[in-house]
């Protein structure tokens, strides 16, 4: 057989073993919270945007939670401030907050750019659009951290609104309080919060690491799929730490709070989005129900 055709036959295999996976999840809603190294090379940017655009236009309802710290931190510098940071949590006093909008409203546009050049329509709002996200001042270890927001709800009718009307939503994690008063959120806190108001089926970290590893200085020790429970023995025996830490609580509270599965993926590997969700064998790490796990081994 020659080359070309053979080519063109494992294309056709890659398209025959995404199709259950499209079928299965037609119409649900994928939350993907997009932050960290992905979003630091126009490259990895666009696809990025490329995946989730795809993703949309084979029947899925994406909703892409943005973060935007590393660029927040260099504007900050850019006013001769020094970024400060209490367990992962940005100091926000009024003058960091504003720049933190300002700098969030920017990737936010630049964001629904991309994906309209791609074809698909898509509207970049806040947590302060419709009343989306409500929250309270956050404290870190009792000490006042200054605007850094602690959601207490979330409604989801302007996602539902959009969705239904066939845009590709665009969260900046920003909230108001009950005195109006504008906070920055940490983004995984917001990604894991809409997914569980939305009903998510699928929510997608993309992250700086492959994965979670019972030891990370051991690749063989990596977990492509792990239960809600066996997480959190990982968080109680101390197997995970750092900034890993909060992110996989996230998780393992949004899988117990209505979102079916949550994808922990590299970010700075090409495609990574696609390759996780319509191929077998998938690329990072797959955090689904303790029920769900049982099915999974029945069948």
């Amino acid at each position: 057989m020659n080359k070309d055709i053979q080519e063109v036959l494992k294309k056709a295999e890659v398209l025959i073993e995404a199709l259950p996976y499209i079928q299965k999840f037609n119409r649900k809603i994928i939350v993907v919270k997009y932050g960290g190294s992905a979003m630091s090379n126009e490259e990895l940017q666009r696809n990025v945007i490329k995946d989730v655009t795809l993703l949309k236009l084979v029947g899925f309802k994406p909703i892409i939670v943005h973060g935007g710290g590393k660029e927040i931190s260099r504007w900050v510098g850019k006013v001769g401030k020094e970024a400060e940071f209490v367990n992962g949590l940005r100091v926000t006093d009024a003058e960091t907050m504003e720049i933190a909008e300002m700098v969030l409203g920017r990737v936010n546009k630049q964001l629904v750019a991309m994906v309209q050049e791609l074809g698909v329509k898509a509207v970049g709002i806040s947590g302060k659009d419709g009343g989306l996200i409500g929250v309270e001042k956050k404290f870190s270890g009792g000490r006042d951290i200054g605007f850094v927001g602690q959601i207490t709800q979330v409604n989801p009718k302007i996602l539902y609104d959009l969705l239904e009307k066939d845009f590709l939503p665009i969260v900046a994690p920003i909230g108001l309080d009950d005195q109006f008063q504008t906070y920055n959120i940490n983004a995984d806190d917001a990604a894991c919060a809409i997914a569980r108001a939305v009903g998510a089926d699928k929510l997608v970290f993309l992250t700086d690491i492959e994965g979670l590893y019972r030891n990370m200085n051991d690749r063989s020790t990596f977990i492509p799929r792990i239960t809600a429970s066996d997480a959190d023995k990982l968080i109680a025996d101390g197997i995970i730490g750092g900034g890993m830490l909060p992110k996989l609580g996230n998780c393992t509270s949004a899988v117990k709070n209505g979102v079916n599965r949550v994808h922990i993926l590299d970010g700075r590997i090409p495609h990574c989005l696609l390759l996780e969700i319509f191929t077998n064998e998938g690329v990072g790490t797959m955090i689904l129900r303790d029920e769900e796990a049982q099915l999974c081994e029945k069948n």
